[in-house]
């Protein structure tokens, strides 16, 4: 009798990881798949937002990194990583 009342306070345990999984996991790697499929279909001219909130426009896409073009005369170099959305595909 013991083991049935041991397993009968495992469920309520069980439920709970399964409930976080879906709300909190699965969320979190849908997103990791959009935003790592959006890197890798970066190309020239997309508008883009960096995580530190700078905006630009795509001037040279490499294998790890982006040149962004900020202002006129202004190209900055990031990580394609740091890239957190794309505005406007080019």
């Amino acid at each position: 009798m013991p083991t049935d009342q041991g397993f009968s306070s495992l469920i309520p345990m069980v439920l709970i990881f399964l409930i976080m999984y879906f709300i909190v996991f699965m969320p979190e790697q849908k997103k990791k798949k959009q935003l790592k499929k959006m890197i890798s279909e970066l190309k020239k001219n997309d508008q883009v937002v960096t995580s530190a909130g700078i905006h630009g426009t795509v001037a040279i896409v490499k294998d790890k990194t982006v040149i962004l073009r900020v202002d006129d005369n202004v190209k900055m170099e990031f990580d394609k990583e740091v890239i957190v959305s794309v505005e406007k595909q080019g």
